[in-house]
């Protein structure tokens, strides 16, 4: 692609390595939380979640200017859509064709989209990818979220339907809807996670992913400046506190889709999950102080909660009733 070099670039190693090799270590600089949960998968499970994930990574970093999520390069709205043109066009080319594809990022998305046999289908539709990429249009030229609804649905195309490619390449049959309703929602409840921990971030990049109608009953703005001014911090974190509250449900819907993957991803998932729960249980619990800092997990709490996820991994072969969602938003 013909990227800046700020946007192009990679911390992993110039030597020769694998594919397999190469998104290992662009999960483990890209995310902790994610890399430690996926050394409890089985190896090919694993390398496919890497994979993925590597090529997921790398669309945030172009559309965001960043390398492994830091470092933010203000851009235009025409160089954004003309990134994401052409994420598009390298990412379809990926999955049109068996020969191996131009870059890392999409050499990864092939061989973890790839099927079991020469002839054999994608574990990965195209349809998602496509998704996933519109996403990144929502933020090409952001609107407002009038309500949590309206939030969900940005929340499903950058990270709900990510969840639902994951469950492909553990194996999850693609019209198990079920299941893959139970990964939508554990995307979902991430990524509500990810935008109550980073609200001022957000808001200082010139973003608000918070519901307009929350912050009118909170009496704030619609506004980055809004949220910045250290006297609306109180009515902020209340918001904040709102939005953590509402990824409960959809963290209690993913924990019920457990029972439909193997003991080995399951608590792989279970650990995931179990991980970012408790970032936005601290991020409520902090208040305003959480506002001000980035709330994440030490080593020592990642393997404390990877040991207690292992019971409700263990509780889910026993305890395989398909749990109601309840009224819960879904893309499929």
């Amino acid at each position: 692609m013909s990227l800046p070099a700020a946007a192009a670039g990679r911390a992993v190693s110039t030597a020769p390595r694998s594919t397999a090799d190469e998104s290992s270590a662009i999960i483990a600089a890209g995310s902790q939380s994610f890399a430690a949960a996926s050394r409890l998968l089985p190896k090919d499970v694993r390398q496919r979640a890497q994979m993925l994930y590597a090529w997921c990574r790398w669309c945030d970093d172009v559309m965001d200017g960043q390398e492994l999520g830091h470092g933010t390069l203000l851009l235009t709205s025409q160089e954004r859509a003309a990134r994401l043109a052409e994420l598009r066009a390298h990412t379809q080319a990926a999955l049109a064709s068996p020969a191996p594809a131009d870059g890392l990022p999409f050499r990864a998305l092939q061989l973890a989209a790839a099927g079991v046999g020469e002839d054999a289908p994608l574990r990965i539709a195209p349809r998602w990818t496509v998704e996933h990429l519109d996403g990144f249009a929502m933020d090409v030229d952001p609107q407002p979220f009038p309500d949590l609804d309206a939030l969900l649905v940005y929340c499903w195309r950058v990270a709900g339907v990510v969840g639902v490619m994951m469950a492909l390449v553990m194996d999850v049959a693609p019209d198990d809807l079920a299941t893959l309703r139970r990964a939508q929602d554990l995307g979902l409840a991430f990524q509500l996670t990810n935008i109550a921990r980073d609200v001022l971030e957000d808001a200082r990049n010139g973003r608000v992913y918070l519901p307009v109608s929350w912050l009118a009953e909170a009496g704030l703005e619609t506004s980055p400046e809004a949220l910045l001014d250290p006297a609306a911090a109180p009515h902020v974190a209340a918001v904040v506190r709102r939005l953590v509250e509402a990824a409960e449900p959809y963290y209690r819907s993913a924990g019920a889709g457990l029972a439909a993957l193997p003991l080995s991803c399951a608590w792989g998932i279970a650990t995931a999950q179990a991980v970012y729960r408790q970032i936005g249980r601290d991020v409520a619990r902090g208040g305003e102080q959480a506002l001000v800092r980035r709330v994440s997990t030490t080593g020592a709490q990642k393997a404390g909660l990877a040991a207690m996820a292992l019971f409700p991994a263990l509780a889910s072969r026993v305890r395989r009733g398909n749990s109601p969602r309840a009224d819960l938003w879904s893309a499929i």
